[in-house]
């Protein structure tokens, strides 16, 4: 197990700047940097194709490591631009047809919202929200009881929301998709890195994920998981291209047999060096670890935030993660970033365009969304609450 000074000293950026937006961007360890930078310099010597070539073994290799990461084959792997990529791949791979149902959420990420309403408004299709408990997260019964009554062609849940500690219980609904053979897409965008993802226990069709946040790699990249099933299925992408399938005579094309049926030919080799440096420096330090230390972290800053004069913790649920919000009718979001900008500490406003149905409930326009990672520190919390107490 990696002590905190060798994970400070990889990442150093921490000697400047107490980084606690890791729900946004995390600050890269240095073998990411060092992968993207050296593949950057062989395309300016070789050439971009060939030296792609050059580091086939490499390329290969990613889709090895996400498999180990997500305890899945590596047939099961594409590489995406961005979580929002993977997971509009995903949507863009179902049959839709008018009357179909999508069930999901009422603590979903907005973009999946919006590609929801979308598919509602040009191919008609329906969208049924489970209700939440009393206490936050979804009500696992409700999400049964509807999923048996409407039949939906897809179920959709995101697993840690963008503007909440919130732990979903992904598990516990790939079980009830399973039993009733019903498409089931996770959004992991904000859980891969902080968390174990075993796509046997969870039993999702589809899983998407992004590498610049708790995976500590670069912007540009992320992954998509599409099960035995997607693949048997013949599931594919609407507009395929010469990566996806082969043209294999005039008027036909194969689809490739892979999860690289959801690629496409241009991709930035060096983004995916960086992203398999990434996860395999993720592995290293172990996901149990990150877990454990993120989620003290996490709750030593809501402690802290709590007990300051008229804040409130805004995060419910029975299990919670790596994200802190809060909000105080006295802080002004504009104001508030600026001193903390100041104090060199990186947070984030999440606005009600990220959370029109939670953020509602709650009775908050906007709240601040403090994210750490394991390799921040208890003092860089308190700092945050000092600056913030003034």
């Amino acid at each position: 197990m990696p002590t905190i000074e060798q994970l400070r000293a990889d990442t150093p950026a921490c000697a400047q700047k107490i980084h606690l937006n890791n729900a946004g961007a995390s600050l890269q360890p240095a073998p990411v940097l060092a992968a993207i930078h050296a593949h950057l310099e062989l395309e300016s010597q070789m050439g971009g194709y060939e030296a792609a070539d050059a580091m086939a073994g490499e390329v290969a290799g990613f889709y090895k490591s996400v498999a180990r990461l997500l305890h899945a084959e590596s047939r099961n792997i594409a590489f995406a631009s961005s979580a929002t990529d993977a997971y509009a791949k995903a949507l863009s791979a179902i049959p839709w047809r008018t009357g179909n149902v999508i069930l999901t959420t009422e603590n979903d990420y907005s973009s999946n919202q919006i590609a929801f309403l979308s598919l509602k408004k040009h191919l008609g299709v329906r969208l049924i929200r489970a209700r939440d408990l009393s206490g936050g997260g979804v009500d696992v019964d409700d999400f049964e009881r509807l999923l048996r009554q409407h039949h939906p062609v897809l179920a959709a849940v995101t697993h840690v929301p963008t503007n909440s500690g919130l732990v979903q219980p992904v598990e516990a609904i790939g079980k009830i998709c399973r039993e009733q053979g019903i498409w089931y897409l996770v959004d992991a965008c904000q859980s891969a890195g902080q968390m174990d993802l075993n796509m046997e226990r969870i039993g999702c069709d589809f899983l998407s994920a992004t590498m610049r946040k708790y995976m500590r790699g670069p912007r540009g990249a992320g992954f998509l998981f599409a099960s035995d099933r997607v693949l048997e299925a013949g599931l594919e992408l609407l507009l395929p291209d010469m990566r996806s399938a082969d043209w294999t005579a005039a008027d036909v094309y194969q689809t490739a047999p892979t999860a690289r049926r959801f690629e496409f030919w241009e991709m930035p080799i060096a983004l995916l060096l960086g992203s398999k440096a990434a996860v395999d420096y993720a592995q290293e330090v172990g996901l149990d670890f990150a877990e454990n230390r993120i989620r003290h972290l996490a709750g030593f800053a809501r402690q802290l935030l709590s007990e300051l004069p008229g804040v409130r913790v805004l995060d419910q649920g029975t299990h919670l993660c790596g994200i802190v919000t809060a909000h105080a009718d006295h802080w002004e979001s504009k104001t508030l970033m600026e001193k903390l900008q100041t104090a060199n500490i990186n947070c984030r406003i999440s606005s009600r365009v990220a959370a029109q149905i939670d953020f509602s409930r709650k009775g908050v326009e906007w709240a601040l969304r403090v994210s750490p990672h394991y390799y921040n520190t208890e003092e860089e919390i308190q700092r945050l609450v000092e600056v913030l107490r003034k």
